[in-house]
């Protein structure tokens, strides 16, 4: 049986970090294994499945455990099904060209972080790069994809209604989510209490839309902010850096700006106090697997 070698294991992970530099915001790790087919072809031994994994080529596994010792080095960052190059990584891929070379300082890097780690508290895709691990991480891909297509494809009033419910089980008094239709810039009105005598008044904007709220999209909002308001804007689509950096300098209001990854956060955190008829409008299970270092 032919067996990967340490310059094989390079060539698909640096691989992975060329691909991701010409990716300033990541790449769903879905398209990563497309694209990187094209740079790095599986090998014939690497196109036939995983003999424990049906349906699942060595190829995608060998990049996922090539891949481990990135992330521990800094170089590589995987949250909510997206890869993304560091500042770290970037350097790497010039620095290390040949790919052998590449994979030793990677790992070294890898065992210095590992040696840091108290025994037994590690997952275990770094644990022990086990078949758990790996089926570990690929369900969490694959999970991510289908909850923010989920998301993507609901109904914008709906959307509103999630993100109210959502507010609700933080323990905020939603007044009014705007119907369908035209709503002047806000689409939710909280407080802190039932009869907003207490704390400021919460104003929200949702945008269920993909594409990126501009800095002018934000400025928008930020005009139907008083000084004493809260202002939380909920982009599906994220935030351009623009955006961003017109948060980062205002100072007079206060905003919080929300993308999806974070929404998703906030609802697996508080969908227990969530009421049940607005449970469904995202219903998530929890998995459980074999701890085996217990």
């Amino acid at each position: 049986m032919p067996e990967f070698t340490l310059k094989r294991y390079g060539e698909l992970s640096r691989g992975v970090l060329v691909l991701l530099s010409k990716s300033s915001e990541g790449l769903p790790a879905r398209e990563v294994f497309v694209r990187l087919e094209h740079g790095v072809p599986p090998t014939p031994f690497e196109f036939e499945d995983w003999p424990r994994f049906p349906g699942v080529r060595r190829y995608e596994k060998t990049v996922r455990f090539s891949t481990i010792a990135l992330v521990k080095a800094g170089w590589l960052i995987k949250t909510a099904g997206t890869w993304a190059i560091t500042p770290q990584g970037l350097e790497a891929v010039k620095k290390y060209p040949d790919p052998t070379t590449f994979y030793r300082e990677a790992n070294k890097l890898y065992r210095e972080w590992k040696k840091g780690q108290p025994k037994g508290v590690l997952p275990p895709e770094v644990d022990e790069p086990s078949d758990v691990g790996f089926g570990l991480e690929q369900a969490r891909d694959l999970a991510w994809e289908e909850i923010r297509a989920h998301l993507g494809s609901m109904p914008p009033y709906d959307f509103q209604q999630l993100v109210g419910a959502l507010l609700r089980a933080m323990g905020y008094h939603v007044a009014w989510i705007a119907p369908p239709g035209a709503d002047g810039g806000i689409d939710i009105l909280a407080y802190t209490d039932p009869l907003g005598a207490l704390g400021p008044r919460i104003k929200v904007q949702v945008k269920r839309l993909d594409s990126k709220v501009s800095a002018e999209g934000l400025r928008s909002f930020l005009g139907v902010l008083g000084e004493d308001d809260i202002g939380i804007f909920v982009g599906a689509g994220g935030f351009t850096s623009g955006a961003e950096a017109e948060a980062r300098r205002e100072s007079k209001r206060k905003l919080t700006l929300i993308d999806l990854e974070k929404l998703y956060q906030l609802w697996v955190q508080h969908q227990h106090k969530v009421e049940e008829a607005h449970r469904q409008l995202l219903p998530l299970t929890p998995v459980h697997y074999l701890d085996r270092q217990a």
